[in-house]
């Protein structure tokens, strides 16, 4: 009697943690918006008054901006080094070697597709084409030169990072004028979209997927500053606004809920939800514990103020500078973290306890 599928697939991949004995990955393929962006939005050369593409974006590790919406270092980047694989290229680099990896995220990056925002009124807030469907075609492109008609196997051998996504999402809502509460009403969309992204990939042959959930996004300088109120009730006890954490919470839940469904689904295959609201909100809570001084406040603008924080005086932009210590800050520009940051949670990822299950477990 011939073996069943489900059987054969669990000798597949009972092969395959053998082959990554200790989790040796032979490549990671991530895909994104700007927490994991490498540069695919700078291949071509950056577009008109990108800030990023100015110092002291980079400082840090690189000592030049590389496009990373950050003073060094993502979380991708110490992925890649903590497996002995090279920083990931941006897939739209002409002519490169994607064999170790690739990184189909792009800085403005949605989970939905343009349709979706033109449906809600808010389309003309969503200036960058590089939806998730977008971006797994973009890696399927590549497919032919990394693993020619052997993908299964190989793929079934690499590191997959499908997020964060969902953030840009709700930013088009909110900036368009929804609330909290309406843009929630369409984190079950989202969501679908994301569990029907990893899928794909495990139709592909993907076998180890971390899906990180969205950010705590009330604790960012750019949200408190640009829906500052005078109202105390708006704020929990450590600064944050409630209600915008309560819509990263949502999506959340959901994405969880999704992750497990999946879990179910692909017992062969290695899910994983990477808890970014919880490790960056612990940082929040309890700064000194992570070697932060300052929570609440992006170390790079010209902002001034609580936050240091203004659309009109952002990092990169005349005038603003960089605090003397990064690794002090938890917010590098008001809307992404710091190197430090993000080392840590990586860390987090790899050994727990923010991973479910931890990468290395």
């Amino acid at each position: 009697m011939a073996p069943s599928p489900l059987l054969v697939a669990l000798v597949m991949v009972s092969s395959c943690f053998l082959a990554v004995s200790g989790q040796k990955f032979n490549a990671i393929y991530s895909f994104g918006d700007s927490m994991s962006d490498t540069g695919n939005l700078c291949v071509n050369g950056p577009p008109a008054g990108l800030t990023l593409t100015q110092p002291p974006y980079g400082e840090t590790f690189f000592g030049r901006a590389t496009c990373r919406c950050s003073d060094g270092r993502l979380v991708v980047d110490f992925l890649a080094e903590r497996f002995g694989l090279p920083l990931l290229k941006p897939s739209k680099q002409g002519g490169a070697d994607f064999k170790q990896g690739a990184n189909m995220a792009i800085i403005g990056a949605t989970t939905m597709g343009s349709s979706f925002f033109q449906s809600l009124g808010v389309g003309d807030k969503i200036w960058n084409n590089g939806p998730l469907d977008t971006q797994i075609q973009w890696f399927q492109n590549l497919l032919p030169s990394v693993c020619g008609s052997s993908c299964k196997t190989y793929l079934s051998k690499s590191l997959f990072v499908l997020g964060e996504l969902g953030g840009n999402d709700y930013n088009a809502q909110l900036f368009g004028g929804y609330t909290p509460e309406q843009a929630a009403g369409q984190s079950p969309t989202i969501v679908d979209a994301i569990g029907a992204g990893a899928e794909k990939l495990i139709g592909l042959g993907a076998m180890y997927i971390v899906i990180p959930g969205v950010l705590p996004v009330g604790c960012f300088p750019i949200y408190l500053t640009l829906y500052q109120t005078s109202n105390a009730g708006d704020y929990d006890q450590y600064g944050c606004l409630k209600r915008f954490n309560a819509l990263s919470a949502r999506h959340n839940s959901l994405l969880q809920s999704k992750v497990s469904s999946l879990q179910s689904k692909y017992p062969y295959a290695k899910i994983m939800y990477a808890d970014f609201y919880s490790h960056v909100f612990d940082m929040v809570k309890s700064p000194a514990t992570y070697g932060f001084s300052t929570n609440l406040r992006a170390c790079c603008g010209a902002g001034g103020g609580k936050y240091n924080y203004q659309n009109g005086a952002r990092c990169g932009m005349s005038g603003a500078s960089a605090c003397g210590n990064p690794s002090s800050s938890l917010s590098w520009d008001g809307i992404h973290l710091t190197e430090a940051a993000y080392k840590k949670i990586a860390d987090g990822w790899v050994n727990g306890p923010y991973c479910h299950p931890a990468i290395l477990s």
